[in-house]
């Protein structure tokens, strides 16, 4: 069903945190197991969550193999797997002689798509939920111009397919969140950049997390699809400036959308930008 018709153009493709030494105990699990998650990787969920919520602090250890997975009435083998998930992911490291250690968050894979989950299952620190903004606003407004040049039909074909999911289903169902994930998946893909390209899992992660984070308390208050329909435009138009601006409008606006108590940090962040210095 094509909701919205537009035209398409013809392509040419060109800190530091303290560390302490603690021995952990895992925590239980929080829910029953799901159906469509592993042990193991309920495991990890639990444990992940434990970590990225600050319940394990960087350089708490977790207790033994075979302790762990008597407390949580699973296999060692469960258990192992779990923690070589974490430890792909950068949230725990194992040494010889010590144990299995929380690592620093300066190690931890942070756009990987289960670590955003895991910290926003929570209530996530709110610098962070504004440095992932801040990283939106960097990289994908200058992707935007590079698209607005280089992309061809398919690609303009592709975003606009995800712009009509947003609209048919809307930002509140996993369909519509798909197609606004691959609207913006696409637009990276038109930039024909492979660097940029493969920021895509990452860009992804935070666009659908913050969207569910921002519908915890409320629907979304407004329409957003004619923001992505403004950007859409102006790389069909082969505007590169227009694209970036649009692109910059669209991320500043889909920050506003959290509510105001979610995002308390913002007013302390930019008057910390904007005071006068001293005389």
């Amino acid at each position: 069903m094509k909701v919205y018709g537009i035209a398409l153009y013809v392509p040419v493709c060109m800190g530091a945190e303290a560390e302490t030494m603690t021995k952990l105990v895992p925590v239980g699990r929080s829910r029953p197991i799901s159906r469509a998650l592993r042990l193991h990787d309920t495991i990890a969920r639990d444990l992940g969550v434990a970590i990225t919520s600050g319940k394990y602090q960087p350089g708490d250890l977790l207790i033994g193999e075979i302790a762990s997975s008597v407390k949580l009435e699973v296999s060692r083998t469960a258990y192992r797997e779990a923690v070589r998930i974490l430890s792909a992911k950068g949230l725990v490291e194992a040494k010889p002689k010590v144990g299995t250690k929380v690592s620093l968050r300066s190690k931890w894979h942070m756009l990987d798509p289960d670590v955003l989950s895991w910290m926003f299952e929570n209530e996530p620190d709110l610098a962070l939920l504004e440095s992932l903004f801040e990283l939106r606003n960097i990289v994908e407004p200058a992707a935007a111009a590079l698209a607005a040049i280089r992309r061809t039909s398919k690609d303009l074909d592709a975003m606009r397919d995800g712009i009509e999911r947003i609209a048919y289903h809307t930002l509140a169902t996993e369909a519509g969140r798909k197609g606004d994930a691959d609207f913006h998946a696409s637009m990276l893909q038109a930039t024909c950049n492979p660097y940029i390209i493969s920021l895509a899992t990452g860009v992804n992660a935070a666009v659908k997390t913050t969207t569910v984070f921002k519908q915890r308390e409320r629907p979304l208050p407004r329409d957003p699809v004619p923001d992505h329909l403004r950007v859409f435009q102006a790389i069909a138009d082969r505007n590169p400036d227009r694209a970036q601006r649009e692109m910059s409008t669209l991320i500043a606006l889909a920050f506003r959308d959290i509510p105001l108590s979610q995002r308390a940090g913002e007013t302390a962040r930019s008057r910390k930008g904007t005071q006068a210095p001293h005389k």
